[in-house]
């Protein structure tokens, strides 16, 4: 994504022909260091500059969290436009979208963003209650990665830690949240007013997730109900290979990819393995892919599976991201 060092990693370029979109991607090598790096869309991972201090608007419906979010800093521009996630109505002003989060899982989680410093919002980490939602404004051109992580515990400084995704505050700010995490990740007016958004399993699972677009025109495969023609949203974790577990006080809490696991070329995609011919998951000590692709079929299962993952919209589309398995 343009705001990220591993911008040379992806170019994606459309052209409409007869109806249909083509798809062609390019990509340069990861650094060799990069533990799973996803080179579809993603940078090397845990950059750690200072905390964010994001501004922006207000969120529209926030969900109370254990510390004070940061109060918007910044009026948008006074035209408006109607975005609604639920049925209900509200107007934004232009220039900004609308980001949905909704919780189906049975357990609290604490969503977050590693911040894009160029397009600061409101807050970079909340707090959702099993069933609960909430809304939030996201600016034009905004480019960032945004995670859920669970088992968390913070003080009233917004300091603390979490059994998986934890970045060591309740407000991550510009700071990466620990792998293995499920990513949504988004690139809002990326190239020719298109937005480019996917769910990467590259750096690995802890959370099912998907995402949705709406308002605006999208080829996007997926239902409301997080199906796609290839299948339906389920949890990587239960059928996770004992290798590959992360397992926090007797409970598996996430899936590792093999890259993070066994940290060699040939499972990062890296080196002498870098072009797609040689990148093969059925070759590496665990597929992990074939994990990932079964749990989440319409995801990044490892760096090269882009030819059903990435997902586009025109049109200032608003976006929903979602937490839970396919009813």
């Amino acid at each position: 994504m343009s705001g990220r060092s591993a911008i040379a990693l992806v170019l994606v370029a459309l052209a409409v022909i007869a109806g249909g979109v083509l798809y062609a991607t390019a990509r340069s090598d990861p650094p060799a260091t990069v533990h799973a790096a996803s080179a579809e869309l993603s940078p090397s991972p845990h950059p750690t500059p200072a905390a964010a201090s994001p501004v922006g608007p207000a969120s529209v419906s926030p969900t109370p969290t254990p510390t004070p979010s940061a109060t918007a800093s910044r009026t948008p521009s006074a035209a408006t436009h109607s975005a609604s996630a639920t049925g209900s109505a509200f107007v934004v002003a232009t220039g900004w979208r609308t980001l949905s989060m909704v919780n189906r899982l049975d357990q609290t989680i604490w969503p977050a963003i590693a911040a894009d410093l160029k397009h600061p919002i409101s807050a970079t980490g909340w707090v959702l209650a099993p069933g609960a939602s909430l809304s939030i404004l996201v600016p034009d051109h905004w480019d960032v990665r945004m995670w859920a992580r669970t088992g968390c515990s913070f003080g009233a400084s917004g300091v603390g830690s979490c059994t998986s995704g934890g970045c060591g505050r309740l407000e991550c700010g510009s700071t990466w949240g620990e792998f293995p995490s499920t990513l949504a990740e988004f690139d809002l007016n990326a190239w020719n007013g298109m937005d480019f958004y996917d769910v990467s399993l590259v750096e690995g699972d802890n959370l099912p997730m998907w995402v949705n677009s709406y308002g605006g025109t999208s080829t996007d495969r997926l239902d409301a109900n997080g199906c796609s023609a290839a299948g339906c949203t389920s949890d990587a974790n239960p059928t996770c290979p004992a290798k590959l577990q992360r397992v926090r006080a007797g409970k598996v809490v996430a899936c590792l990819s093999a890259c993070l696991v066994f940290n060699t070329a040939q499972t990062c995609c890296t080196g002498a393995y870098a072009a797609r011919s040689a990148c093969v998951p059925s070759a590496w000590p665990i597929d992990s892919a074939a994990v990932f692709k079964k749990a989440e079929p319409f995801a990044y299962s490892y760096v090269d599976d882009d030819a059903t993952s990435v997902l586009t919209c025109a049109g200032e589309c608003n976006y929903r991201v979602t937490w839970g398995v396919s009813s």
